[in-house]
């Protein structure tokens, strides 16, 4: 227990530091390594030696576009379940789930399990005294590889996820979102909804079989932001995944290939009933890739249309001349696949058709003839100035490590990002846009417009 409270007390030190530490940080080239190890695990590392903790990430190809529409949400499921026990293996007896948060408290440390659209996520972060952290990958690297799956936990959990599914559809904004993600992706994986038939058809073999078939070391990134070599890095990922099952990777066969998000044929108008206060709108189509060369310029352009707030394009001409919104947005959800484009607004139902004229004509100007200059400059200028604050901290430049793992993006993708925006000219924005959006197309999704 000595141990315990020395590790509770020098995290609560440590912190205060952080920021002042990340303020420099951020302001400083930020040289990535990376490395794949004989497992065939994929290892990217940033050393950052001033402050005694270490931040890591393991992403694996298991998001929610690897499971059936018949079991939606068995991805999350399964990571959710991850934390609440892990079986007895050799020596190592049985953790329940309030044995596992102790254990983890009493290391001063934390762990999770996270599942998106496309990855499978496994966080730790850590205090680097030896003993310590050595105590952390081992817990880590048994909850990532022996999780007991217990069925009354998974009861106990499906009746929770049922009632907050039913609670879902009395909101207007889940209620759209829902109708919105079906219609947009139509059969592609992204698109399935979570019912609660869905929830009834995931059993615990499923989530065994599925951990069994996904979590596997050839199928490993590994991102690390923290004090720690790069020696030290690869001993440290070696074992977090070294219960997991030894497999040649020249001989494990591949992941199964998703097919690609179809585009929108037509335009298309869903407009449910419901009996809110506000009328919900979405509007939108699929999007673009991650890795897609107009990333840059997209970025800059959705700032000026509606992802900069106040100061956007949508906002000041739906909110501030007209007054038929509060609250008006745009933007782009790239993933391995073509993630959505979505704007969205709330407003009184009786003007839900003159909001979405409105901004259906500042979205095909916009798209037709893009930024002006003054536009242009201003967004540059805060996404440039606003840079340092998206790497200020060991979580942010994690999340941002492990985009460019992912992704497979330049290693030095954050040190040339301020300059990928700075040379985003109004061409290139117009073009992007054209290519990417067809305002004739869109789909429109309202929820509680007056009919």
């Amino acid at each position: 227990m000595k141990i315990a409270i020395k590790s509770r007390a020098a995290h609560a030190c440590l912190l205060w530091a952080t920021a002042l530490f990340y303020q420099n940080f951020a302001m400083a080239a930020i040289p990535v390594q990376h490395w794949t190890q004989a497992s065939g695990a994929k290892v990217y590392l940033v050393e950052s030696p001033a402050i005694a903790m270490v931040d890591v990430q393991l992403d694996f190809d298991a998001g929610s576009r690897r499971v059936p529409a018949g079991q939606a949400g068995l991805a999350g499921a399964t990571a959710a379940l991850l934390s609440k026990g892990v079986a007895a293996r050799g020596a190592d007896r049985a953790l329940d789930e309030n044995a596992l948060g102790e254990a983890w408290a009493d290391l001063g440390a934390f762990f999770s399990a996270s599942a998106g659209m496309d990855r499978f996520s496994f966080s730790l972060r850590s205090l680097t005294e030896p003993e310590l952290l050595n105590q952390a990958v081992l817990l880590a690297a048994r909850q990532i590889a022996e999780p007991s799956f217990p069925a009354d936990i998974w009861q106990r959990d499906r009746q929770r996820l049922v009632a907050q599914l039913k609670e879902s559809y009395t909101r207007p904004g889940s209620v759209a979102a829902r109708e919105f993600s079906k219609a947009v992706y139509g059969n592609h994986p992204y698109g399935y909804e979570l019912t609660e038939g869905t929830l009834a058809r995931i059993s615990v073999a499923d989530m065994q079989a599925f951990h069994t078939a996904n979590i596997t070391r050839c199928n490993a990134r590994v991102s690390i932001v923290g004090a720690v070599t790069r020696p030290q890095a690869d001993a440290l990922v070696a074992g977090l995944l070294s219960r997991l099952p030894g497999l040649d990777c020249a001989l494990a066969k591949p992941p199964a290939a998703v097919a690609e998000v179809a585009p929108l044929e037509a335009a298309r108008l869903l407009s449910i009933p419901f009996d809110s206060a506000q009328a919900h709108v979405l509007m939108g189509q699929p999007g673009f890739k991650r890795n897609d060369p107009d990333f840059f310029a997209i970025t800059v352009g959705n700032y000026i249309l509606g992802g900069g707030g106040f100061v956007s394009r949508l906002t000041e001409e739906v909110r501030e001349k007209r007054g038929l919104s509060y609250s008006v947005y745009s933007g782009f959800s790239p993933g391995r696949h073509a993630g959505a484009f979505t704007l969205g607004l709330q407003t009184r139902p009786d003007q839900a058709a003159q909001a979405i004229e409105v901004a259906r004509q500042v979205l095909a100007k916009f798209v037709a003839e893009g930024p002006t200059a003054a536009e242009l400059q201003a967004a540059k200028d805060n996404l440039i100035g606003g840079f340092p604050l998206l790497i200020d901290s060991n979580r942010k430049l994690l999340g941002n490590l492990s985009n460019i793992a992912w992704n497979d993006l330049p290693l030095d993708y954050l040190d040339t990002w301020t300059a990928q925006i700075a040379k985003v000219r109004a061409a290139d924005i117009r073009a992007a846009f054209a290519r990417k959006l067809q305002p004739e197309k869109m789909l429109t999704v309202t929820v509680g417009a007056a009919p």
